[in-house]
């Protein structure tokens, strides 16, 4: 069954970041969409923003499948309005991470040919801070408290275990994500087209760095 399965179940990459600062949180994503041959080689399908929000206080990085990501963030955005307005509050960023976790685990156990595959960074803040917690595809969701990496993590956590520090400031953790696009894109072919870089604090989100790669042709002199 195994064997039959991967002619079947393509691996391609990206590169999405969640570093915990001391004043804040850094989140971060590559550019490129890819897709791969039964063979495992990636290749460039085009470029797409894998940093979407939920709401004013909530943002997502995606990685998997396109549509499955589109689709669960859009499931996700529909049930937290209708409970904010069934209850008049407004949710944390614990509920969401947990509506999140719970739509994936029943994704991928849907009886299909093609199973649901989308994993998510997600970052916000609420009346108790900024927080950071990853969804994996099988539905399983973990608070982080220091750093994680999704999609292409094996070219980049070595980075991030050496130089990741406890008291890293905003600043530094937006200088330490810059460096791990950098680098990855030098070893996973489909990491790369530019990067989007975006800080989380007490009351606010915004986006700090956005790298778009331009492609052009040149005569050799």
């Amino acid at each position: 069954m195994a064997i039959d399965l991967d002619k079947y179940v393509l691996k391609t990459g990206t590169l999405t970041l969640g570093i915990v600062c001391k004043d804040g949180i850094v989140l971060a994503a590559d550019n490129r969409q890819s897709y791969a041959s039964g063979d495992g080689v990636a290749y460039i399908a085009g470029q797409a923003k894998k940093i979407s929000s939920i709401n004013e206080r909530c943002i997502v990085t995606t990685a998997g499948g396109a549509s499955d990501s589109r689709n669960a963030i859009k499931l996700v955005r529909a049930e937290i309005k209708l409970k904010e307005l069934r209850s008049k509050s407004i949710s944390t960023i614990k509920e969401i991470a947990s509506l999140m976790s719970n739509i994936l685990f029943q994704k991928i156990r849907e009886p299909s040919m093609i199973p649901s595959i989308a994993h998510f960074l997600i970052a916000g803040y609420d009346e108790k801070g900024y927080s950071l917690y990853d969804a994996s595809p099988d539905g399983y969701l973990q608070k982080i408290e220091t750093y994680q990496a999704t999609g292409a993590p094996f070219e980049s956590l070595g980075i991030l275990d050496v130089e990741y520090k406890k008291q890293i400031t905003l600043k530094e953790g937006i200088e330490l994500a810059k460096k791990l696009f950098t680098s990855t894109r030098g070893r996973q072919p489909s990491v790369g087209d530019g990067f989007d870089i975006y800080t989380i604090t007490q009351n606010e989100i915004k986006q700090v760095s956005s790298q778009k790669v331009v492609s052009e042709l040149k005569d050799r002199e």
